[in-house]
């Protein structure tokens, strides 16, 4: 896998989620007013990419346009990018938030609607050969069978991108936790995650401190950490998080590294 001038392969590396909102489902994450100080601790931490996002897509938020997009995200993105030798990745599903991000040096974008919300997406990712994430979504909650339905999207969905001229080693598949799924197919998802690799590209795990863990969003630490080691054993490539120094750790221990 390709990411900016990176290879990541034969490990279980760190996303570091940095959210440019003020509504984000965990407080801590939203970096408004300090993303720099955010980036560094990070990149000090053992983060392997940084994933900035500026639009919130937990449960029941308030869509914003995509001006209001970039007007939270690009001077953090230009700041990171003079800052810090660190791949970066913009969390959007607009593809003129795409085109910005890409334009300041964003080096992926990652769509939570897997190249499906915005016709243009694809090609713009292509055009600037960078890598995508392409997460499983659906406008409905998924019944049944969910594996059918999530391999047939991420499939399509990685055809649609190559055919645009994305390159193989640019993709990334994200199974979609927490998206269109209830607590019970969010875990099978999780204890099943191996099972999206018969794709053959690469995958990224997002369970962080999601509710399917139940209790409250500060608790949910121990969860996390948990999904992590099963992400670390099943040869997940990517974990995206809220706290990076524990994530790094929980991964050495499944991999025996110190």
């Amino acid at each position: 896998m390709v990411i900016g001038n990176r290879v990541f392969e034969n490990y279980t590396f760190v996303m570091a989620i940095v959210n440019l909102t003020p509504d984000s489902f965990w407080s801590e994450s939203r970096h408004l007013s300090d993303a720099l100080f955010a980036v560094e601790r990070a990149v000090k931490e053992g983060a392997a990419i940084i994933d900035l996002g500026a639009q919130s897509t937990r449960p029941n938020h308030t869509q914003i346009t995509a001006e209001e997009e970039i007007d939270r995200f690009a001077r953090t993105l230009e700041k990171v990018k003079a800052n810090f030798d660190i791949p970066v990745s913009v969390d959007t599903y607009y593809s003129k938030c795409a085109r910005v991000a890409l334009g300041l040096g964003a080096d992926m974008i990652n769509d939570v609607w897997g190249l499906s919300y915005d016709e243009d997406m694809a090609e713009i990712i292509a055009k600037h050969d960078a890598a995508a994430c392409i997460m499983h979504n659906a406008k409905t909650p998924l019944s049944g069978d969910i594996w059918r339905p999530i391999t047939n999207f991420l499939e399509n969905a990685a055809q649609k991108a190559v055919a645009a001229g994305i390159d193989k080693d640019k993709i990334l598949l994200d199974g979609g936790i927490g998206f269109a799924k209830n607590r019970e197919q969010n875990h099978e998802l999780l204890n099943g995650y191996d099972k999206l690799s018969a794709l053959g590209y690469p995958l990224l795990l997002g369970a962080s401190r999601k509710s399917m863990f139940g209790g409250e969003v500060c608790d949910r630490l121990p969860q996390t950490l948990e999904s992590t080691r099963i992400a670390a054993r099943k040869g997940v490539l990517f974990v995206r998080v809220h706290d990076v120094k524990e994530n790094v750790l929980a991964i050495e221990e499944v991999y025996g590294r110190n």
